[in-house]
């Protein structure tokens, strides 16, 4: 790392650290896998061995507060090559910090994805599959009848997931992309309804988890409770500047008793962020005009950069950041949430460079279900 300079962004030739082929992180007990049924015939997914000619397809599906993910592999070598893939923007957790419950609005977009995931479970003959969920379905009081109700019309059977093994999950599977160094490195990743943060020991082949912490800011949280309004009622430059600012005062609040815990005086922090919001910042980084996921998964960018472009989306009103390739509408309302954060992260962990993984919670599901048949 010393013979890198933290204002150039760079590409690591290959992952820091092989990942393991066990799939299993130190002090964790691997999740129970579960079998996925289809909703108009109640037939099983194969759990048990696969034909001999076949090969086995394993599924992980990420529902959060904002997205919902599936990954569909089959094992290749010490990791898993993807066969299909699915991501959409559901908001499960809109409206949630207001009304403590999941919106009959926000429970049909979720829905209707989820029938998308379980049509290619069936079609992709998965071996073994297993569905989490995170912040919206741990927070709503109506939770767990959403859960029965996906289970029920879709045949996919979410598991409401703590925070701690959200954190670990996310750790197991983006670990590889940190950049060499001896002392501990902290890895975050930044939902839609909570924020995780992990610091790790990276001397052995899988990291030590030394210490973790989830607040609960995620890019919809944030913005429902913080967030300036649309462009004519967002009070201008200067409202806009109050609500970043206030943002950035809850994330801090938050984050305080981690902050607290968080060794000093490390030569060289090392820092490894998976969410949307900072592949979508390394893209505006980039300069693309379209979101790569080849050039972004395992860049390292200077922190710097990452600061001014938070500050300058913040500064934006809603139609500018919506106008900016790789943002758009989708993502327009809810980025200067993850700005926030991620600056406040920066702030306790002050490293020179940031290095972006567009994997995660799914990855590190893979690696447990195939390290649990290996």
């Amino acid at each position: 790392m010393a013979d890198r300079s933290p204002d150039v962004p760079y590409r690591q030739g290959k992952p820091a650290r092989p990942a393991p082929s066990n799939g299993k992180p130190p002090g964790r007990p691997p999740g129970k896998p579960q079998a996925v049924k289809g909703p108009a015939n109640g037939a099983t997914v194969r759990t048990g061995a696969a034909r001999s000619r076949e090969p086995r397809h394993f599924a992980a599906l990420d529902l959060g507060t904002n997205n919902c993910r599936l990954l569909i592999a089959r094992p290749q070598g010490d990791g898993f090559a993807v066969i299909d893939a699915f991501s959409r923007i559901v908001r499960l957790g809109e409206g949630l910090a207001g009304s403590g419950k999941l919106s009959d609005a926000a429970i049909e977009r979720t829905i209707a994805a989820l029938k998308i995931c379980a049509d290619k479970l069936r079609r992709r003959n998965v071996t073994l599959s297993r569905a989490v969920a995170t912040e919206a379905c741990r927070r709503a009081s109506n939770g767990v009848d959403f859960i029965a109700r996906a289970y029920a019309e879709t045949g996919i059977l979410l598991d409401i997931i703590t925070a701690e093994e959200e954190a670990r999950l996310a750790v197991l599977g983006c670990h590889s992309l940190i950049e060499p160094g001896e002392d501990p490195a902290l890895v975050f990743d930044i939902g839609g309804g909570s924020t995780e943060l992990v610091l790790v020991d990276t001397r052995a082949e899988t990291p030590h988890v030394l210490d973790w912490h989830s607040a609960p800011w995620g890019v919809v949280s944030l913005t429902e409770s913080a967030g300036h309004g649309p462009p004519g009622q967002d009070g201008g430059a200067e409202g806009r500047a109050a609500a970043y600012a206030r943002m950035r005062e809850l994330v801090t609040e938050s984050m305080a008793p981690f902050a607290a815990r968080l060794p000093r005086g490390i030569p060289v922090p090392r820092l490894l962020g998976t969410s949307g919001t900072v592949t979508t910042l390394a893209s505006v980084h980039l300069g693309l005009s379209h979101y790569d996921r080849a050039q972004v998964d395992g860049l390292i960018v200077p922190a710097t950069a990452m600061r001014t472009i938070s500050r300058d989306l913040a500064a934006m009103d809603l139609r500018e950041r919506a106008q900016l390739p790789c943002i758009g509408t989708e993502r327009a309302d809810l980025v200067v949430a993850g700005c926030a954060i991620l600056e406040t992260i920066m702030d306790l962990w002050p490293a020179e460079r940031l290095g972006i993984a567009d994997r995660g919670i799914r990855e590190g599901i893979l690696r447990r279900l195939m390290g649990s048949t290996a």
